[in-house]
């Protein structure tokens, strides 16, 4: 029986479109993922759920959206496959001397897998995807690109602007990243025993990644790309439901719900950034906070102690509690820097510590450790060196100091609102 429509003929081209495309964000990766188990091959996985995709974009504006839009994508991508098998096994028998390469298993065994059903299995499906985009054999950028794609839904040109890369640069990074995966025989699985905490250190790397990318932008003109925002908020709850009894799943989604409720507070109306001591606390996004805390209370209750995802949510929780600015645990949060330094050492977050340190003990204690930093190599074009060295100069009154070194961050931010930001401060350091 057809599946009953809910949809009108009545409806516009251009509003199932959009149906078409909010659908596919939610229903790709399971597709691509039940494809992948089955047919054994990430690329062609991609191609069968592309062609789904199409069959809907061609039929849904004429005969409406399908009830249940997903399976009508499942069942349309399963019979496609099928009939790409048979009429492969056609042709081979017709010319005995040729081999396929368009599907690298035997037929019978893929033609079985589809008879059985695509859906019996999805969310380990879109597990073993995300495993599969993440791997450490890609490199940082093929991961984000591949995952935004094949896990997200993105298209090409969404990733490229949301990088503000190019599309052929992108789409260049899809295709190597599909093909190493292929050369190196990636299996398609969820990994298991040490396997899985080193892989699932990959996956929870590129959701950071992408969301530090949307939530502090390092290029353009725009303080946040919201966009990616909710993308890594999406991927992070994805990970902590699909790896339930890993606690960086959910100190990661407590760190990325937590940091990105102060997202509407942290520009102005005319886009231009607010530092956080001057926030409009009444602007954070408290159900989102709470989500937050719920998340960093179950990886609490999974590690105590928790790894690098935790322990930075915990320091953002100290900023999400605090009633203001002032009122903020400085003293917890030096303590919670200090044993990030001590499991994930970085210079990062050793000038983290020493504002939180500058904010506990005074500007002065706090410059003595970003002094230390001055030459380290890893700093070298890092904008928020010189930036936080300023503001303690500020503090302190060695104001020609302080509008050097905001000179100085400005030249190597490649962000316009922060240059600007960063000279209109300096230029009133008198």
């Amino acid at each position: 029986m057809p599946e009953r429509l809910c949809c009108s003929r009545a409806v516009s081209r251009a509003d199932v479109r959009q149906t078409i495309a909010t659908v596919w964000k939610e229903e790709a990766p399971k597709l691509i993922g039940s494809l992948t188990r089955v047919v054994r091959d990430l690329g062609l996985a991609e191609e069968l759920a592309h062609d789904a995709f199409v069959a809907a974009l061609e039929e849904w504006p004429l005969s409406g959206v399908p009830e249940r839009p997903g399976a009508w994508l499942m069942t349309t991508a399963k019979n496609r496959a099928l009939n790409r098998i048979r009429h492969r096994r056609v042709v081979e028998r017709s010319h005995a001397h040729t081999k396929s390469s368009l599907f690298p298993c035997d037929f019978d065994e893929i033609e079985a897998r589809l008879e059985v059903g695509l859906d019996e299995d999805v969310a380990d499906d879109v597990l073993r995807l995300m495993f599969a985009a993440c791997h450490p054999v890609l490199s940082k950028e093929a991961r984000a690109a591949l995952t935004l794609r094949l896990v997200g839904g993105l298209s090409t040109d969404e990733i490229a602007r949301a990088f503000l890369t190019t599309e052929p640069t992108v789409a260049q990074r899809i295709v190597r990243a599909k093909r190493t995966l292929a050369e190196a025989a990636v299996t398609f699985e969820v990994p298991r025993g040490d396997e899985l905490g080193r892989r699932i250190a990959s996956v929870l790397e590129v959701i950071y990644l992408v969301f530090n990318e949307g939530y502090s932008a390092t290029a353009g003109d725009d303080v946040l790309r919201p966009a990616l925002v909710d993308e890594a908020l999406r991927l992070a709850a994805l990970a902590a439901e699909l790896a339930p009894n890993e606690p960086e799943a959910h100190g990661l989604r407590a760190l990325v719900l937590l940091q990105s409720s102060r997202s509407d507070a942290r520009t102005d109306a005319r886009g231009e950034p607010i530092l956080l001591a001057d926030q409009d606390r009444g602007r954070w996004d408290h159900a989102r906070i709470e989500t937050g805390l719920r998340a960093l209370d179950a990886a609490e209750a999974l590690a105590a102690e928790g790894g690098p995802y935790q322990i930075q949510a915990a320091i953002a929780a100290c900023h999400a509690r605090a009633a203001t600015f002032d009122a903020t645990d400085w003293a917890k949060i030096s303590a919670l820097y200090t044993r990030l330094g001590t499991i994930a050492p970085s210079p990062v977050v050793e000038l983290n510590r020493a504002l939180a340190v500058s904010r506990s003990l005074g500007p002065a204690a706090g410059l003595v450790i970003l002094d230390a930093l001055r030459e380290h190599p890893a700093l070298a074009r890092y904008h928020l060196l010189p930036s936080a060295r300023a503001d303690l100069l500020e503090k302190l009154g060695r104001l020609p100091e302080a509008r050097a070194e905001l000179e100085r961050a400005a030249a190597l931010t490649e962000n316009v609102r922060l240059r600007d930001r960063l000279l209109e401060r300096a230029a009133r350091c008198k």
